[in-house]
């Protein structure tokens, strides 16, 4: 079956104008070419939608229910070729995405240039924001797509798991923990702590962690961001948690032991997070769809 979108245009303005005559007019086609769409749309349907009649025309039951229907079709087309325009013509579009300092450094830059080598109108606007700040703007409307963990509560939005993120202790190699292969995080918080600064969500809760255990982290150094936490545990400065990707990242250039950390917090995942993904500007839905596609790409084996 084919329907002519013209066509539909053409009876809605049949319908709006009362009269086939007026109807052909704001469709710019004759009268007679008119007439012939119309009879062909009916014999498509095997129904009668016009009543003639001498001052114009008038509904059916079935003209009516068509009617509806055709409205529907015709706003459908509208937004087909809106979201079709930035394409057609070439032109560049930006999808902002928000994501925490795990997902910027250690997932996204995995899988965001095949993205954009694939779709090069397309610019990629990464804002580094904690979660909890990142979960205020999607439900505010500031934002419209992020990259959450799991650790902080989002009721309010839609979620989709992305992948585990779970989080490992790192020790200089003759630690005193170093024969560990597994711990809990009670059994490590004698220890002297290098950490990230305060602000950093992911010091946040740890620190939560160690408060509902009755404990204070007691730190020796806070720095900037996971590479220089390595170099100084590889060093014998003391022990830290950081995500497990990362770890595996900075072993390479430094030397230290990982021992898994249990428990349903450390056990973190993340999250691809919107208030409506079916709402979601299509770039935006088309972005979203590629990050869930490549998930698999980010399994820490």
């Amino acid at each position: 079956m084919r329907l002519d979108l013209f066509d539909l245009q053409l009876f809605l303005n049949i319908v709006d104008s009362g009269s086939l005559t007026r109807g052909a007019e704001h469709s710019a086609i004759s009268l007679q070419a008119a007439s012939e769409r119309i009879k062909k749309l009916e014999q498509q349907f095997t129904v009668q939608l016009f009543i003639r009649h001498s001052s114009g025309v008038s509904l059916t039951l079935a003209g009516q229910a068509f009617a509806e229907q055709a409205t529907l079709m015709i706003q459908q087309g509208r937004h087909l070729q809106h979201s079709m325009l930035p394409f057609s013509r070439n032109l560049s579009c930006e999808v902002a995405l928000w994501c925490n300092s795990s997902a910027q450094s250690e997932y996204l830059p995995q899988l965001l240039p095949q993205y954009l080598v694939e779709n090069p109108q397309v610019r990629i606007d990464l804002k580094e924001a904690e979660s909890n700040d990142i979960i205020y703007a999607l439900d505010k409307g500031t934002a419209l797509l992020g990259l959450i963990s799991s650790f902080f509560q989002a009721h309010q939005l839609q979620t989709l798991e992305f992948s585990d993120d779970p989080l490992v202790l790192i020790c200089p190699l003759k630690h005193e923990l170093s024969h560990f292969k597994e711990l809990v995080l009670a059994d490590t918080l004698t220890q002297p702590f290098v950490g990230l600064m305060q602000h950093h969500s992911l010091q946040q809760s740890i620190e939560t962690q160690a408060q509902l255990l009755g404990c204070a982290i007691q730190y020796r150094l806070r720095l900037p961001n996971f590479a220089a936490i390595a170099q100084v545990v590889a060093n014998g400065v003391g022990v830290a948690v950081m995500p497990k990707r990362a770890a595996m990242r900075l072993s390479v250039h430094y030397t230290f032991h990982q021992i898994k950390l249990n428990g349903a917090w450390a056990n973190r995942k993340l999250l691809l997070a919107a208030r409506s993904f079916d709402e979601l500007p299509v770039p935006y839905q088309h972005f979203s769809q590629f990050l869930l596609a490549k998930k698999s790409q980010l399994s820490l084996g």
